[in-house]
């Protein structure tokens, strides 16, 4: 691996922190140190929210404890986290495992940092296949997924019964947006979402794309442009507030937490929001353009095994990632981080638990990674180009036609 390949792979990062719990502050550098029949095994994961004490924090002590080795643990922030995961492999210097947020593992894997799941000898054949494929690149798999967030439509109970909308009725774009213009004529607000100009807003967007049948290799195709035209019109209509073109997720529930909006798109990660938001709510899966439930994109972190000199490391590295990714360990993780599970069995045990939860397996089901298609680091190149794209068309810089048009000229350039 050369230093060149690593620079070239640290360009351009796919990190919004998508997930609930981010934070800013991070960890101190570590090295590897040991051997694979004990000694330290180091771990760097994107949870600097979590110290010592914390359930996470001991179930990567205890399978530690449970291989026969000390687990030497390392948090960064998320977008650090994977600067410092290319350092470290031109050092020669990688940690045992490395958690990294799902885009990121295509990254690695195309700049050689990581191994892959048959050199490893993990067992990923539970896993769900959508799930499984935002770590596959060139045929080859580098990780297993910890778990996985999506996105669905919150709605307000009250709302919608003053407009006489029925949430179980809206069952693709056409009944969305009738539901908006009866909520609208109530003196209420529609929909919120996130269309900021960074991979938070393309992830936002994406539900709706991928939901016309529309493919990133051609951002202007009639499907894609008419995702575009949805929100436009949405705008125009005054069924979504311009604030969206700056929202993040977090400003956009904020405007849903006011109790005005009828429904917002957004995560797992605020449902502890939700409980709290002084009004009755629902959720339901966001609509394909003809009906059904739309592709949204999958958010959440891969349990990976970086390249070591030392291959003897991996016998128990392997250990590890199993006890991390185990049935058991999946579901208290899982429930830790407010995601869906990657198998469908711990799945099962979670909507036993918590019935709330169905909606979210349902769009997890239906979700897919971003890098998936092997688009791997070509990603990145074609996101930005159509959060370009829609931010000139919500602000009335642009038709649909003409933004997508002006970013699939610019994807296409830089994906050559």
């Amino acid at each position: 691996m050369t230093v060149s390949t690593l620079r070239a792979a640290a360009v351009v990062v796919v990190s919004a922190c998508l997930a609930a719990g981010c934070s800013t502050s991070g960890g101190t550098d570590s090295g590897s140190t040991g051997s694979a029949g004990g000694g330290t095994y180091t771990v760097w994961d994107p949870y600097p929210q979590f110290d010592d004490s914390a359930a996470w924090v001991k179930l990567l002590q205890q399978c530690g404890t449970d291989a026969g080795v000390t687990v030497k643990r390392t948090a960064y922030d998320t977008s650090d986290l994977t600067n410092k995961a290319l350092l470290a492999a031109q050092q020669s210097n990688s940690p045992d495992v490395l958690i990294v947020d799902n885009p990121v593992v295509s990254t690695l894997a195309d700049a050689g940092v990581l191994t892959t799941t048959e050199v490893m000898k993990v067992d990923t054949t539970a896993v769900s296949p959508n799930l499984l494929a935002a770590g596959q690149i060139g045929g080859k798999t580098y990780g297993i997924p910890i778990g996985a967030n999506t996105l669905a439509l919150y709605y307000n109970k009250a709302v919608l019964t003053a407009a006489g909308v029925d949430p179980a009725a809206v069952k693709d774009w056409a009944s969305l947006t009738t539901a908006l213009g009866k909520v609208k004529a109530t003196g209420k607000k529609g929909i919120t979402f996130s269309a900021i100009g960074t991979e938070e807003g393309s992830f936002q967007f994406l539900p709706w794309f991928w939901g016309s049948g529309a493919n990133l290799t051609k951002l202007d195709s009639a499907e894609g442009v008419s995702a575009l035209q949805l929100w436009t019109d949405w705008l125009k209509n005054g069924y979504a507030p311009n604030s969206v073109i700056n929202n993040t997720q977090t400003t956009s529930w904020q405007e849903f937490a006011t109790g005005q909006f009828a429904f917002a798109e957004n995560g797992t990660w605020q449902l502890g929001n939700a409980k709290k938001a002084g009004f009755e709510y629902g959720i339901i899966p966001i609509p394909s353009k003809t009906g059904g439930t739309a592709p949204a994109p999958t958010g959440g972190e891969f349990v990976t095994a970086p390249v070591q000199k030392d291959t003897k490391r991996y016998t128990t590295t392997q250990k590890l990632i199993a006890c991390l990714s185990s049935t058991d360990n999946a579901l208290a993780t899982d429930t830790t981080l407010s995601y869906i599970a990657a198998t469908d069995a711990v799945q099962t045990k979670q909507v036993a638990a918590n019935a709330e939860l169905k909606v979210w397996v349902e769009a997890v089901k239906a979700a897919k990674g971003r890098t998936s298609d092997d688009l791997g680091t070509k990603y990145p190149k074609i996101s930005q180009p159509m959060w370009t794209g829609f931010q000139a068309a919500l602000s009335g810089g642009k038709s649909p036609q003409d933004a997508f048009s002006a970013a699939q000229t610019t994807a296409a350039a830089a994906t050559k």
